[in-house]
């Protein structure tokens, strides 16, 4: 691949990648975002988490696995942490430990 090609996939990739980012804040910065999707827009961080972390804790080599699963009580046992605490840290160190400690039973 010449310089010239890659200096042109380089700024595809940026504009791919940055031009989606400017348009909503362009978008916004002259207009006030409206109630209802303001809302909505709260519960999307905590349903992207939970569409990653559940695939990881009920998924494991390609089949829903719930019977025996140490992740699952690791999981709710991190859940009661992060609601008690509201720390990202103790709930992350509370869930390695916990599925540490949990795999050794």
């Amino acid at each position: 691949m010449s310089n010239g090609s890659l200096l042109l996939l380089i700024l595809c990739l940026f504009s791919a990648s940055y031009l989606p980012r400017l348009f909503p804040m362009l978008y916004f910065s002259q207009r006030q975002v409206p109630q209802w999707f303001s809302d909505w827009m709260k519960y999307v961080p905590i349903s992207l988490f939970a569409a990653l972390v559940f695939k990881d804790v009920f998924i494991s080599d390609n089949q829903f696995d719930v019977i025996g699963n140490v992740r699952i009580i690791a999981m709710f046992l991190v859940a009661g942490v992060a609601y008690k605490t509201r720390s990202m840290a103790i709930s992350v160190i509370t869930g390695l430990a916990a599925v540490f400690l949990l795999s050794m039973i």
